[in-house]
């Protein structure tokens, strides 16, 4: 599946995955292949996303995901320093 994560300022990621965590207003809740579609909002905290290379983690202060198709959109409004 297609994971692609941008700020306001710049393009952070874009390219295969094999899973995707999400911190969500509600929980956390990880994205798979053939996840159903899905629009939620981000909380501060951690995305992880694992591709054939490894696994990243990354400090986010809120945003907003959608999930259509195996395509992952995740709008980030910063990033913790």
């Amino acid at each position: 599946m297609y994971l692609e994560i941008i700020t306001p300022d710049t393009n952070i990621f874009a390219g295969e995955v094999v899973s995707a965590t999400f911190p969500g207003k509600k929980g956390s809740f990880q994205v798979l292949k053939n996840h159903a579609a899905i629009i939620s909002t981000l909380e501060a905290g951690t995305i992880k996303y694992k591709t054939a290379q490894g696994e990243t983690s990354l400090e986010i202060t809120g945003g907003v995901v959608e999930v259509l198709k195996d395509n992952i959109q995740v709008l980030v409004e910063g990033l913790k320093k």
